[in-house]
């Protein structure tokens, strides 16, 4: 049996103090049937809350799977990247106290004034020796630490496999986006194919597609590494070939979470309980 989860992320503005909040997304994933729920950084998830947090998941019976959060260890300069790793530290600290068993973080960001010796070859060295500090340092509270296929810089899987490997640390691995790989303008299923054998845990997305050779679709719509144009959907609705993505992630034996993280327009509560019925039906488990 598939184990599902669901990201606070998903649930937009419905977690905020005049909406469900915080205790009202975990009921309701509860209720939707998820087994798991992965949390954002910041907002209600503090040092002091997260206790309370872990305490209410365990009530209603969900785990409390992941906890999401950014950093930049693509800098050259020492005390800068010091200082990332310091912070994502703090945020490992958080999990322990949220009593999730992995954190994602971010890798590194593309420099805005960029010259030679920027690119991501040039910053893999800085990228890999911060994350096995910080993975180092997760694995002795018992927390696996990955990364994401995000943010333009580090989302192509050739690029997060590079890291992957150059980190070379056992408690580390990708968070694998099925949908995400379409932002770097890649075939996600070619890209899940990839990055299959280092999944630690997934996301479920999926997006609309129109070309960049069109003009631009309106409100809602923003545009890839390349000009192409996106929109969050509904899993399965898009362009991301979410069934054979996630089939490839089955038949490589990943026994991991299949997070729903939905960003589209819809009613935030139907698209996820859709997106949710959609990857069960993927996987066969109706």
């Amino acid at each position: 049996m598939i184990k599902t989860c669901v990201s606070t992320y998903s649930f937009g503005g419905l977690i905020g103090d005049d909406q469900l909040g915080i205790y009202g997304v975990i009921d309701k994933a509860a209720e939707m049937g998820f087994t798991g729920i992965e949390f954002i950084d910041g907002g209600p998830i503090t040092l002091e809350s997260a206790p309370k947090i872990k305490k209410y998941c365990e009530d209603a019976g969900i785990v409390p799977v992941n906890l999401c959060t950014g950093a930049d260890f693509a800098k050259e300069d020492l005390e800068a990247r010091t200082e990332q790793i310091r912070k994502v530290k703090e945020v490992v600290d958080i999990a322990y106290a949220l009593g999730v068993s992995m954190v994602r973080h971010d890798s590194g960001y593309a420099p805005f004034d960029r010259k030679y010796n920027t690119g991501f070859e040039a910053a893999l060295p800085y990228m890999a020796e911060a994350i096995v500090q910080v993975t180092e340092y997760a694995g002795e509270k018992g927390i696996r630490t990955l990364t994401e296929n995000h943010g333009f810089f580090s989302q192509d899987a050739a690029r997060v496999e590079k890291l992957v490997n150059a980190v070379g640390h056992p408690n580390f691995g990708a968070l694998v986006d099925i949908g995400n790989f379409m932002c770097a303008d890649e075939d996600p299923t070619l890209s899940v194919g990839l990055l299959a054998p280092y999944a630690y845990h997934v996301h479920c997305k999926d997006f609309y597609f129109k070309s960049g050779v069109e003009i631009a679709p309106g409100e809602g719509w923003f545009q890839t590494r390349a000009g192409n144009w996106l929109r969050g959907s509904v899993v399965g609705f898009g362009a991301a070939k979410a069934a054979q993505s996630l089939q490839t992630l089955h038949r490589a034996g990943y026994d991991g979470y299949y997070s729903i993280e939905f960003e589209g327009g819809d009613d935030a509560l139907w698209g996820i309980r859709t997106g949710l019925a959609n990857v069960k039906r993927f996987l066969n488990e109706e």
